[in-house]
């Protein structure tokens, strides 16, 4: 074949594969968007690209996980009032005989015309709580609202979520003096300790068993998981149960 002849096999052969491309990525207009129809390869190559991306995110979500299990605790010396539907309560009294303690710390004020519609949203999407509480965790919300009025409005949509007034500066000790936030801690006997703490848009990602979990001291408590030393695990699915099951 001549070097003409061999060019012209190479374009054609360019020509057939830009064809191909352009036939596999068309463009149209959907609901005044503008979208990609991909050929069915195509879009099961790119959904392979996309499934890479997502793996080495959840291998990052597990990094950052672990970093939180061995990161430092700080003492709490001082004591907190709190009221609950049954009286006054500590910040002990919260952990409800679990070992470790999630709080958010709602913005319902006293008498509040209009409550946070992001700190509802976050109540909407908390699990059922048998299964935190499976993983010796408690989750409960405060607010600086009384106590009557939380409770009011926790009946009025819906939520079993237990739901405290705090008495005094215990929001503004732990970096909610304003706005929302999630604080969690850990008991070991009469001691309690602060362990992590997010707010902002660090709140928005969590509302599953498992981002609950993984913002505590003791993850997930599954043997797969890098923990420090003593950490009680067991194998993961084993310990699964619907929500009216656990012991």
């Amino acid at each position: 074949m001549s070097s003409w002849g061999s060019t012209l096999l190479n374009l054609t052969q360019d020509l057939e594969l830009i064809m191909t491309l352009i036939q596999s990525r068309k463009t149209k207009e959907i609901s005044g968007v503008v979208r990609q129809i991909l050929s069915p390869k195509a879009w099961k190559d790119e959904l392979a690209e996309l499934r890479k991306a997502e793996k080495e995110l959840t291998r990052a979500h597990d990094r950052l996980a672990e970093k939180r299990r061995y990161s430092g605790w700080v003492k709490i010396e001082q004591n907190y009032a709190f009221a609950g539907p049954g009286g006054t309560a500590t910040l002990a009294d919260l952990f409800d005989d679990h070992s470790q303690l999630i709080v958010y710390h709602h913005m319902l004020k006293p008498a509040d015309p209009s409550p946070c519609e992001g700190c509802c949203m976050v109540a909407d999407q908390i699990p059922h709580l048998a299964h935190l509480h499976a993983r010796d965790t408690s989750l409960v919300f405060v607010s600086k609202a009384p106590i009557v009025e939380i409770e009011a409005f926790r009946k009025r949509m819906g939520w079993a979520i237990p739901w405290y007034e705090t008495k005094d500066n215990f929001n503004g000790d732990f970096d909610v003096a304003t706005g929302f936030g999630i604080n969690v801690f850990y008991r070991d006997g009469e001691d309690l300790y602060r362990t992590y703490f997010t707010n902002g848009r660090g709140v928005e990602t969590l509302g599953t068993v498992w981002t609950l979990l993984d913002i505590t001291p003791l993850g997930r408590q599954e043997n797969w998981e890098e923990a420090p030393d003593g950490t009680q695990q067991t194998q993961p699915y084993h310990w699964w149960r619907r929500h009216n099951e656990y012991g």
